[in-house]
């Protein structure tokens, strides 16, 4: 693995990145990046519509965490309801979920912003810590854009 936190533009980095964040199960993509995801690349339509039943398929999930890829858009379920605020476990279960997709489809390098850090109020170092520690063994590159 290989991993660096760069100051810059999240939706600037070169296409053969996918793009890694956070939404909550039942999809509802009101706050934060997760707008500026949605407005690109259309995530809550794509999302109700490939995956009508997600929210109660979620509940059902024991480990708490799951990602779901769209095109190049890598989302990180990290919680049931937008209003909940996640934990380290989920974060790691989405993580985990995260890891075995790339490596099953292949994929290289995953640009990402802090996730959780920000609205969902994790501690930064603490998520960066388990990121790498979920990708230490892995070839792929983890690239943390941070706002200038």
């Amino acid at each position: 693995m290989t991993y660096r936190e760069e100051a810059g533009d999240l939706f600037a980095v070169p296409e053969d990145y996918c793009l890694a964040h956070c939404i909550s199960a039942d999809f509802a993509m009101g706050k934060g990046i997760v707008l500026e995801f949605n407005r690109r690349f259309d995530m809550k339509r794509l999302l109700r519509q490939r995956y009508p039943t997600y929210l109660a398929d979620y509940r059902q999930n024991a480990t708490g965490g799951d990602c779901l890829r769209e095109g190049r858009v890598l989302n990180l379920i990290t919680k049931e309801r937008y209003f909940q605020k996640p934990t380290l476990a989920t974060m790691e279960a989405a993580l985990r979920r995260m890891r075995e997709l790339c490596l099953e489809e292949g994929i290289a390098k995953v640009a990402m912003p802090t996730i959780g850090a920000g609205l969902d109020r994790l501690a930064w170092g603490e998520v960066s810590a388990l990121v790498q520690k979920v990708f230490e063994d892995t070839g792929i590159e983890i690239l943390v854009c941070r706002v200038k």
